[in-house]
């Protein structure tokens, strides 16, 4: 599985429609995404709990309407050479002002396609595709993003063709109980007990979410995937956060290590890799 990261954050501005398109056009099999609730009660895009992080301005995803956010630049910070530099020349941030009119769109593109987008634009656009989607936040503050995401995914019809995840358990365990028939990902403190512990996970968790190290500690290795694979789970891999493991090498040896997937910034060289493996090049 070629999952696109954010739509491919390392490539394209995080979370953004033309980076959902971009990463589909590159290979993308899947997208990931990131939910949360805006102040009127429409589920978005949308990773951090500010938006401070993509835009040009600051605040609280929770105090901004839905008018609000979407009126923003959810590109001004993104640049190829790094992301998320905040001290670049101003020409590095490359689609920086296409939302608010200042630069023409790239061809096929509107400035729509850089603003901050909801779950339903993404879940309708591309309703072949598998989603792969984390409910941000935590217990019990998330349980309405939990509630809102059961509601749209039956409304739209996508019930069959998602995995839902969270790292916090309570906060999965109660959207399992809102929505029993949606694949889910267990969270962080399940996975920490089945890989020290060999604690068994409940049958319906199918899919395992795994970085490849914490700190020294190597996670991805052919011993855990041969576990999880005994299991009948299959494993997908999301990168670090400094974006190193972001390149085909990586990817490669991830997918010869038996990685079922990779969550990946770079859907390219993610398509790179898969090709490379399938034809045995070293």
């Amino acid at each position: 599985m070629n999952l696109a990261h954010a739509g491919g954050d390392q490539d394209a501005p995080h979370s953004t429609m033309f980076a959902y398109t971009e990463a589909v056009r590159a290979g993308a099999n899947a997208l990931e995404m990131d939910l949360r609730l805006t102040a009127d009660g429409v589920l978005i895009v949308q990773h951090d709990d500010t938006v401070d992080g993509t835009t040009q301005m600051s605040g609280a995803v929770a105090d901004l309407t839905l008018a609000q956010i979407q009126a923003l630049d959810n590109a001004y910070w993104f640049s190829p050479t790094c992301w998320p530099c905040r001290d670049l020349a101003e020409t590095d941030y490359v689609y920086r002002g296409v939302r608010t009119g200042e630069v023409a769109p790239p061809p096929g593109y509107s400035p729509d396609d850089f603003r901050v987008i909801t779950f339903a634009e993404v879940a309708t656009r591309f309703p072949d595709l598998p989603l792969d989607i984390e409910i941000k936040g935590s217990f019990p503050d998330a349980l309405p993003t939990a509630r809102q995401l059961a509601a749209e995914l039956d409304s739209l019809g996508r019930t069959d063709s998602v995995v839902v995840v969270s790292f916090d358990d309570d906060v999965l365990d109660a959207f399992h109980e809102m929505a029993p028939d949606v694949a889910v990902s267990p969270g962080l403190a399940r996975l920490t007990t089945w890989f020290l512990d060999g604690t068994p996970l409940e049958p319906y968790f199918r899919v395992l979410q795994l970085p490849p190290f914490q700190g020294d500690l190597a996670i991805v290795t052919p011993e855990i995937i041969a576990r999880a694979h005994a299991d009948d789970q299959v494993i997908w891999v999301w990168a670090d956060a400094a974006g190193e493991q972001e390149n085909q090498t990586f990817y490669q040896e991830m997918l010869e290590l038996g990685a079922d997937g990779f969550i990946a910034g770079r859907p390219a060289a993610m398509t790179a890799a898969i090709a490379a493996v399938g034809s045995g090049t070293p």
